[in-house]
């Protein structure tokens, strides 16, 4: 099997299943317990935390002190910040038409509520268009939530401009950035976000940990109740052995990223080139294209193509990639992002999504594009 499905996870590099391990065996005391073994582990819970804020770019010092808050994952970080941030409670939400389910199906929560939403509109490349933006923060905001990089498209957004204008208004800017990190360069404080998502099983660490960090100038409301760890704003028992994990996955990211994201850029860019070659220009559509992108995705459309039906053979074939989100994966629905984008039918139903990682080799993006191209001409006859 050839998985070229990283934007859903990663495979686990050996460092960081070894980091783990390790702390398996020697961290795995409570970091809540008074004894010595209890708050040596809590002392390595700290230096984890700030490893991760310091190698993010965030704000450390004794004149701003930047917090990371350990979630269960992006989907828990997300959350988390669409419900706790904001010194409006009553003011309204603005996101973009492209985010994650975990971002606007939070947001749908907060409409059901009684809460005001506004969605702001993409173009047909899938970037987040803020014309408007500046008139809707006229009226009291609790927070404003755009992606970094589609999960499904890999399309980049324009965080910096979005987040000098929510700054203009004190409107807090939430960024998930969960597909960005390890792929290009992520600062914290250069985004200019008031808060971020990110989770390592996304970069080759471990799932069931992720983070949202948080700007030293911005409040978080709680959503969960029950314990004091992480200065009340998400309590709850914290996994040692998982922070290790995420602080030595980030650290390999950014350690290989000169190398790495380069890499992946050229071989997205060698499949795609490939599968225009082997079924021709006029039977295929590379989705946002002509916008920049991160180096290691692409949506990829077979216009006249079942997507299921292809993703199925390629399954048969040996190949393991998507439709789009792994958390619609179960669904039949056409994707959301690529009908905001406004692109005709037969595009969106005949897309699907090839992720790579720093694993991925030329040979894999060869025979992937092979394989892709016999199973879309066995299809294009049946």
């Amino acid at each position: 099997m050839i998985y070229v499905d990283n934007n859903a996870t990663t495979p686990m590099a050996v460092e960081v299943a070894q980091a783990m391990s390790q702390a398996y065996e020697s961290a795995f005391f409570n970091p809540s317990s008074q004894h010595q073994a209890g708050q040596k582990a809590h002392r390595r819970l700290d230096d984890a935390r700030e490893t991760i804020l310091n190698l993010l770019g965030a704000e450390t010092t004794r004149f701003a002190s930047d917090r990371l808050v350990f979630t269960s994952g992006g989907t828990e970080a997300n959350n988390l910040a669409l419900f706790g941030l904001g010194k409006e409670t009553s003011g309204q939400v603005i996101i973009s038409a492209i985010e994650h389910p975990s971002v606007s199906e939070a947001a749908d929560q907060l409409a059901a509520r009684g809460g005001k939403v506004r969605v702001l509109p993409v173009d047909g490349n899938g970037v987040v268009q803020f014309a408007e933006l500046d008139r809707w923060l006229v009226e009291p905001t609790r927070i404003v939530s755009v992606m970094l990089g589609n999960n499904e498209t890999g399309v980049l957004q324009p965080i910096r401009e979005i987040a000098a204008i929510c700054r203009d208004r004190d409107v807090p800017l939430h960024v998930d950035a969960v597909q960005g990190i390890g792929k290009i360069p992520v600062n914290f404080r250069e985004l200019g976000a008031s808060a971020m998502t990110l989770t390592p099983h996304k970069f080759h660490g471990p799932r069931g940990i992720g983070a949202l960090v948080l700007n030293d100038r911005v409040t978080l409301n709680p959503s969960m109740f029950g314990g004091s760890q992480q200065l009340a704003m998400r309590p709850g028992t914290e996994s040692v052995e998982l922070a290790i994990g995420f602080e030595r996955a980030l650290q390999l990211a950014i350690e290989t990223l000169p190398e790495a994201g380069p890499n992946m850029q050229n071989l997205r860019d060698r499949l795609e080139a490939l599968l225009t070659d082997l079924i021709g220009a006029d039977q295929i559509v590379i989705i946002g294209r002509d916008a920049p992108r991160l180096p290691h995705t692409s949506n990829i459309a077979f216009p006249g193509i079942d997507r299921q039906a292809l993703v199925m053979a390629l399954d048969m074939a040996g190949v393991a990639c998507s439709t789009g989100s792994a958390c619609a994966s179960g669904s039949s629905e056409p994707s959301p992002t690529l009908i905001a984008m406004g692109l005709p039918e037969g595009v969106i139903s005949g897309s699907i999504r090839v992720s790579l990682s720093r694993f991925t080799t030329e040979p894999e993006v060869d025979e992937v594009a092979s394989r892709i191209s016999q199973c879309v001409k066995r299809l294009q006859k049946s």
